[in-house]
């Protein structure tokens, strides 16, 4: 989609019945905006996705396949879907699309990581908790990374971006994912399932604890959604706790157990991750104050 075809709505004036506040975001085929609700006076997001030409109607079902999703995924963690809105063309067709969302007033993992390993497992454990509840409904996030795992500044967690979240064992048509995060399964086109998610968090969790991505099938210097490697030819990545020492060793465990590139050598499910987490936190609070120094060196993010 070109978004240059349409002027985006500025703030004070009105859309699909809200009064916009100001834009907040940018996707790669929407705008999403802070609006209110003129007659109960909520603050929502409001994700704006409008179709200029035929090839945009994918934007559209994958928007609408948002909705189905994040309206029937009910956790705290996960960002909540309240409404879809949708204007059509000669009584037809959908010409635009507007999600209602919950608006997450935060900061992104990857603007601000976590001070302390403490916090830091309590963000996952919260992220883990998020997403095994996604799996029971029966749907993967499937784009699980920093940017899209926000903190509130009462410490609560919102998963954000459904965007490419889609039913237990879907095999996508086109490869999506974001390359220093994306699974292997993913980059060759076979059927996604929470096994993506636990391979998703575990990339994440990698730079949170390393500052630094892990080898994936996707290398980092392909321009293009095409070139990949195949299995045997991915790089190992490094244990966490030789990149950084401070790192409690079940912890290193845990994070390198979910980037295997055979998906049956991560963990089980999400519940197994959040249950290791939860054991990670009790060995750190048997130990003398470990939750006190820092995650990360200062420069490492």
């Amino acid at each position: 989609m070109n978004l240059k075809a349409f002027e985006p709505a500025k703030p004070g004036t009105t859309l699909a019945g809200f009064n916009v506040l100001a834009e907040i975001g940018r996707g790669a085929a929407s705008i999403i905006y802070a609006v209110q609700d003129p007659k109960t006076k909520q603050v929502w997001a409001l994700k704006h996705v409008e179709k200029n030409e035929p090839k945009d109607t994918r934007f559209i079902e994958q928007t609408e396949k948002e909705y189905e999703i994040g309206s029937r995924v009910n956790h705290p963690a996960v960002r909540r879907i309240e409404r879809i809105i949708k204007t059509r063309e000669m009584l037809i067709s959908v010409k635009e699309v507007f999600l209602v969302m919950e608006y997450v007033d935060g900061v992104s993992i990857e603007k601000k990581a976590p001070g302390t390993f403490e916090k830091a497992i309590d963000v996952f454990s919260q992220v883990a908790s998020g997403l095994s509840a996604m799996h029971k409904a029966g749907y993967v996030h499937a784009d699980m990374k920093p940017q899209n795992v926000v903190i509130l500044p009462d410490g609560r967690v919102k998963i954000i971006d459904l965007g490419q979240a889609c039913a237990i064992g879907t095999v996508k048509e086109r490869i999506q994912g974001t390359p220093d995060y994306i699974a292997p399964e993913q980059v060759h086109r076979r059927a996604i399932t929470p096994k993506t998610d636990i391979y998703n968090l575990g990339a994440t969790m990698y730079w949170v604890f390393t500052g630094k991505n892990i080898p994936t099938a996707m290398p980092k210097e392909t321009s293009s959604m095409v070139a990949s490697l195949d299995d045997q030819f991915i790089e190992k990545a490094t244990p966490v706790r030789e990149m950084n020492p401070r790192c409690p060793e079940l912890l290193s465990d845990l994070i390198m157990a979910c980037v295997q590139i055979d998906p049956d050598a991560r963990p089980t499910d999400m519940d197994e991750v959040f249950q290791r987490l939860d054991l990670v936190r009790a060995k750190m609070a048997t130990e003398a104050n470990p939750q006190a120094a820092p995650a990360l060196d200062d420069t490492a993010i």
